[in-house]
């Protein structure tokens, strides 16, 4: 009799751990397989040295997943492949299954950092703080001091404006500001290069066979040619000058004859008078107002070609590859004045007289008469 009842409890024994059994698995069946839907765009960062419990942790608070334990598990069971650190958005419904091949795959978020011709170092800081990759101040800081990105075709640059190159970029919150930088430096080679800006300066293609100091090399601008070892570093001068046309003219059939009249009054020593140099100079002060006045051409910077014959110490702006095209391949003429017209172009003058009349046409034209 005692036989029997032993048997009867173990029997009962196996049949209820055979259904937490059961019920366990059907449990983790339920947790793994079954798509949650995020409360709507769910952003989760993950960084490097998380545990996968901390993982699971930061995706259950988000609401992408429904159990820490299951996913812990079936990572276990998957041999604990890698899952990449980096900031994902989650917006559909997923299972635990399709959320772990996505940290496997490292299919992190990129933001979109649009940089327009002719921003400055400073606009294009504000653009990384608005995707929410961190703040401009740190951008600027990185523009100013880490030149060593652009020493192999600008030794002598002063910051990377000028060669943080107009695209739209895709950026991971993963990113340092450096590497967002080195990016956009990169583009600017890679572009100089197609164009022949950085091979006409003396800076060859890697591989190229050409000693960059070699004293056969020689810049075309405006029509004569300057030797590489007369001057300064010809590709710093080509973008500052495209630089100054990109500021001046959104008209990209303009600028070859807006470099013209630069390369003209350089030619003369004529200032260039360019009032963007103003706004840039007084940006690198902070105390641009937002408007320039009369008071301001006497403002006292390097970069106030007002005040400072030739070109200023550097870029100004960030140009495109038309204005680098422009002041590498001016237009010929004899003009060394032009001013704005009331449709949103220019008007070109060789002498102040014919300056003078174009500058009354524009007034009238504002005025309305």
């Amino acid at each position: 009799m005692r036989i029997i009842y032993t048997n009867s409890i173990v029997r009962k024994i196996l049949w209820l751990v055979l259904i937490a059994a059961l019920a366990g698995a059907g449990w983790f069946g339920w947790a793994l397989l079954t798509p949650v839907e995020p409360p709507g765009q769910s952003f989760v960062m993950l960084r490097p040295g998380y545990s996968t419990r901390r993982i699971a942790s930061e995706l259950k608070s988000a609401g992408v997943i429904r159990s820490e334990e299951a996913f812990v598990l079936w990572h276990y069971f998957r041999r604990r492949r890698s899952l990449k650190a980096g900031e994902y958005l989650f917006d559909k419904p997923a299972n635990i299954i399709d959320v772990q091949k996505r940290l496997r795959r490292g299919d992190v978020y990129f933001h979109t950092v649009v940089v327009p011709e002719g921003f400055t170092m400073f606009d294009i800081a504000r653009a990384v703080e608005a995707a929410g990759l961190g703040s401009a101040e740190d951008f600027v800081k990185v523009a100013q001091s880490d030149t060593a990105l652009a020493a192999d075709f600008a030794p002598d640059a002063h910051s990377l404006e000028g060669y943080l190159f107009p695209d739209t970029y895709q950026f991971s919150r993963m990113m340092t500001m450096q590497e967002m930088a080195a990016a956009m430096v990169k583009q600017f080679r890679q572009v100089a290069r197609q164009i022949g800006l950085i091979q006409v300066a003396g800076v060859p293609e890697i591989g190229s066979g050409v000693s960059s100091d070699s004293p056969h090399i020689e810049v075309e601008v405006n029509g004569g040619f300057h030797d590489q070892s007369l001057g300064p570093n010809e590709v710093e001068r080509t973008v500052t000058m495209a630089s100054i046309v990109e500021k001046e003219t959104a008209v990209a059939e303009e600028r070859p004859l807006v470099a013209s009249v630069y390369y003209n009054r350089l030619g003369k020593k004529i200032a260039l008078d360019a009032d963007p140099s103003i706004i840039y100079a007084e940006l690198l002060a902070g105390t641009y107002a937002g408007a320039l006045h009369h008071e301001d051409m006497k403002f006292n910077s390097r970069y106030n070609t007002y005040r400072y014959a030739g070109l200023p110490p550097g870029p100004i702006a960030n140009p495109g590859k038309s204005a680098l095209e422009a002041a590498m391949h001016p237009a010929r003429s004899d003009y060394y004045y032009f001013v704005a017209d009331a449709a949103g172009h220019h008007r070109f003058a060789r002498t102040m007289e014919e300056h003078n009349k174009n500058v009354a046409a524009y007034r009238r034209a504002r005025r309305g008469q």
